[in-house]
């Protein structure tokens, strides 16, 4: 079922999924919260959002590249 000798392929997906609370959950109860008096606070809970939104997709992006000397090692070891 699962091999205990293989090595991680690079998939780490924690700091994506942080970013993405952050950005979706979070800074909107915050917002909430507050009660914002102006638009000063519904802009930085806006850019806040997108600046997580953006930077759990350059994460993602970069976890989600498998190298093909990767997955030729994974085919051999299942043989």
């Amino acid at each position: 079922m699962f091999d205990s000798q293989q090595k991680p392929t690079g998939t780490g997906y924690t700091a994506t999924v942080a970013l993405l609370m952050v950005a979706f959950i979070f800074s909107p109860a915050v917002l909430i919260i507050s009660r914002p008096i102006g638009y000063l606070s519904v802009s930085l809970a806006i850019a806040c959002s997108v600046i997580c939104s953006a930077l759990a997709w350059l994460n993602w992006k970069k976890a989600s590249q498998l190298t093909i000397p990767t997955i030729e090692m994974q085919r051999e070891r299942a043989k």
